[in-house]
């Protein structure tokens, strides 16, 4: 039963994110969304037990409204770093220890702080507990690590374990 809401739920960000509600959009997202379930089959099997998946589809809807929400805001404080007289910025990479340990919630955890503006993820280490970000200005890397720790890991884990 998850499987399926998840699909639509897949479906259904496709369309929003095509722009397009019609019928045929919302047939090849549910195509799109299966192939991407079938594709990442692996890291999902043992994990889909109905009291964990219960209310799966409200925590990932929250995930991804959280991250549109640091989008814009991201979006907007670079704005205004980039537009201010004087851009008094320290860029520079800092390490950020993983919480998360699949693959699947480590390349999604990387992927939302490299579309957020004014970060990027740019390694992973070989033990797999280490990712390393880029971020426009690291001149408090523990309030950037924190507000990783607190907005987008912990959505990610509240979603997917």
């Amino acid at each position: 039963m998850a499987r399926y809401t998840n699909i639509i739920l897949l479906a259904l960000v496709w369309a929003a994110l095509t722009g397009s509600f019609t019928l045929p959009s919302f047939a090849f997202g549910l195509l799109l969304g299966w192939l991407a379930l079938y594709v990442v089959r692996e890291q999902l099997e043992g994990r889909d037990t109905y009291r964990r998946s219960r209310y799966r589809g409200v925590r990932i809807v929250s995930l991804a409204v959280m991250f549109v929400k640091e989008l814009v805001l991201s979006g907007w404080r670079v704005a205004v770093l980039v537009l201010s007289p004087r851009m008094n910025l320290k860029p520079g990479i800092f390490a950020y220890q993983l919480k998360v340990d699949s693959d699947f919630e480590i390349t999604l955890l990387a992927n939302m702080i490299t579309l957020t503006p004014g970060t990027l993820s740019v390694d992973v280490s070989p033990d797999r507990r280490t990712l390393y970000v880029h971020a426009i200005d690291c001149s408090d890397v523990e309030k950037a690590q924190a507000d990783i720790r607190n907005g987008f890991e912990r959505k990610t884990v509240e979603a997917f374990r």
